[in-house]
């Protein structure tokens, strides 16, 4: 994917890490997902780096709201060590990198885990779902949404309860059903283009999509030119998040507007 920076200030090199001068994210993510590093590379302006942490889980086959939860509860019992070791790089920040659980229980949920890791670290911590709920305020004016997930109905559920808590009618979910966490990242661009499609409607304001192992970001870039309505791409709104709450306004085309104008 092309990327055109549009705004790049000059800041002087310092005592800093030689290539994460600007700043050194430490990315958490499961061990399966293939999508985040990607897309978020290739989202990544000049003085800023990645750096992978996996949460160690089983490629668990998901066919059900039960084996969902089994998913589920294999990523959480990992995450903190995942954690400890993004520790050892002495990041900036810390980026969790995927999504359900950032949603569970609701915006108190939610807040109640952002606040747990961030004692725990001593960083500053960006969440998916937070993440997406600033990119949807940086829009302006959106009440309806509608989202695409990869989820079983019991994450659906989760995520329709994050954004009503948030003050978002949920118009419609979508959820993909994915047989793996693996197989997440193996939903093709028409599959995804077909979703949105399936979503879409007059009554609805924004599309959003969570699933941070979905490779979404080029196609919620495409989408949302043809819609003229914004399409939200977690990684997208995720990794955006973390640049702007830093300070750092880089613009880059490619990625929707929300890279490219907010």
């Amino acid at each position: 994917m092309a990327i055109d920076t549009l705004d790049r200030p000059a800041v002087a090199a310092t005592t800093r890490d030689s290539l994460g001068w600007r700043r050194l994210f430490a990315v958490v993510v499961p061990s399966t997902n293939t999508s985040v590093q990607p897309e978020y590379d290739a989202m990544r302006p000049h003085g800023v780096t990645n750096h992978i942490a996996r949460i160690t889980i089983p490629d668990t086959r998901v066919t059900d709201d039960d084996s969902f939860m089994v998913m589920l509860n294999n990523i959480r019992r990992a995450t903190l060590e995942a954690v400890a070791q993004a520790m050892s790089m002495a990041p900036d920040d810390l980026i969790m990198g995927m999504s359900a659980e950032t949603f569970w229980d609701g915006a108190e949920g939610a807040e109640r885990m952002h606040r747990a890791l961030r004692e725990r670290t001593g960083r500053a911590v960006v969440m998916g779902s937070q993440a997406v709920h600033e990119a949807l305020k940086a829009y302006g004016g959106i009440r309806r949404i509608a989202v695409i997930t990869p989820y079983m109905p019991v994450g659906d559920a989760q995520v329709r309860r994050f954004f009503e808590d948030c003050g978002y009618d949920v118009v419609a979910v979508e959820g993909l059903k994915c047989a793996s966490p693996r197989l997440i990242a193996h939903v093709s661009e028409a599959d995804l283009k077909r979703a949105v499609e399936r979503v879409n409607g007059p009554d609805v304001d924004a599309i959003v999509q969570c699933g941070t192992n979905l490779a979404f970001a080029r196609v919620a870039a495409i989408a949302e030119f043809w819609l003229e309505k914004p399409v939200i791409a977690i990684n997208t709104a995720t990794y955006w998040w973390a640049l702007r709450s830093n300070g750092i306004p880089d613009r880059m085309r490619g990625f929707g507007r929300l890279l490219a104008e907010f």
